[in-house]
């Protein structure tokens, strides 16, 4: 297994849930974390925590949809951190809504933060990790992109375009020796999908964001030699 400690990560919608156990699992094994998101208390707050653990921790606020503040902020963190190996392309939005119901602004709205912004955060981060010799990034898409499904068909359309960027940029990254590893997790017991009601009133049954976070990391260390191109995590609850 690949020892971990003292590298650098960089994980967007960092500041709760999903990104947050994410952040919290890598900093156990000493990776130095910068978190992304949009609201800056849940960011400090999770600095502080992290901090806690050990490690170096910063933040940087921006909108991954707006490509102008993705290069600032990636510019700013990896400034910070004195560097990255580590991308974890986590930020999305769990919008619903059938095909005719749901307001073309907001079918947008859902590309343009699902899945431009793991284009803009990639591609602002790739420089870095060529530059480095080596990285890994992981995008966090979702089961719902291997298969639509009613009433979701801005999320699933979204996360399946993830799903293909992810795959196109591990063909073109890996001879620059960065891992792109595209996962697909079913339900996770996050605030995005128990207000989405897809608990169906029970959060206990589905997966958890440290069950994620732990996938995430076994990943990360295996030997370089290997690479785990596409993987999804079901709950043992159907």
């Amino acid at each position: 297994m690949t020892e971990l400690k003292g590298k650098k990560a960089i994980i967007t919608g960092g500041g709760r849930g999903l990104g947050k156990a994410v952040a919290l699992a890598l900093a156990a094994e000493g990776v130095h974390v910068g978190v992304t998101g949009q609201n800056e208390q849940n960011l400090r707050s999770t600095v502080e925590e992290l901090r806690g653990v050990g490690v170096e921790a910063h933040y940087a606020a921006f909108n991954v949809s707006d490509n102008k503040q993705v290069e600032s902020g990636i510019e700013e963190l990896v400034e910070s951190l004195g560097g990255v190996d580590i991308l974890i392309n986590n930020a999305g939005v769990g919008q619903f809504g059938k095909v005719m119901e749901m307001a073309p602004a907001d079918f947008q709205k859902v590309f343009d933060i699902n899945f431009f912004g793991v284009y803009h955060v990639a591609r602002a981060v790739y420089p870095y990790l060529k530059e480095a010799g080596q990285g890994d990034v992981v995008n966090v898409a979702s089961t719902a992109g291997l298969k639509g499904g009613a009433g979701m068909a801005a999320y699933a359309a979204s996360k399946a375009a993830v799903i293909s960027l992810s795959q196109s940029m591990m063909a073109e990254w890996r001879k620059d020796d960065i891992r792109v590893i595209t996962l697909t997790p079913s339900t996770i017991a996050t605030d995005m999908s128990i207000d989405g009601g897809l608990t169906d009133g029970n959060p206990d049954k589905v997966l958890q964001p440290e069950d994620f976070a732990e996938w995430v990391v076994d990943m990360l260390k295996m030997n370089r030699r290997a690479l785990i191109a596409n993987g999804s995590i079901f709950s043992t609850n159907p």
